[in-house]
């Protein structure tokens, strides 16, 4: 099952705000968009790395203390507890 991580990376001296989503295939890092907020920022840049790896389907979004993770759904890997 394909995973895809989401951190926000802080402004430095010579960048501003972005946010990076990367999985074992690639990554990619996009500006902070300031219309939007940070989950929907999060969310932009999962869906900038499924079009770059051609990638299709319903993500579902948890989080860790650092990151935000994104995976696949589908019927077989859900359950109820």
């Amino acid at each position: 099952m394909k995973a895809i991580e989401v951190k926000y990376l802080g402004p430095t001296n010579f960048k501003g705000s972005r946010y990076k989503a990367w999985t074992d295939g690639g990554s990619v890092t996009l500006s902070t968009d300031y219309a939007l907020n940070s989950e929907e920022n999060h969310k932009e840049a999962a869906k900038a790395l499924c079009k770059k790896m051609n990638w299709h389907g319903i993500l579902a979004q948890g989080s860790t203390p650092k990151i935000d993770v994104f995976v696949f759904v589908e019927d077989w890997t859900t359950f109820r507890v």
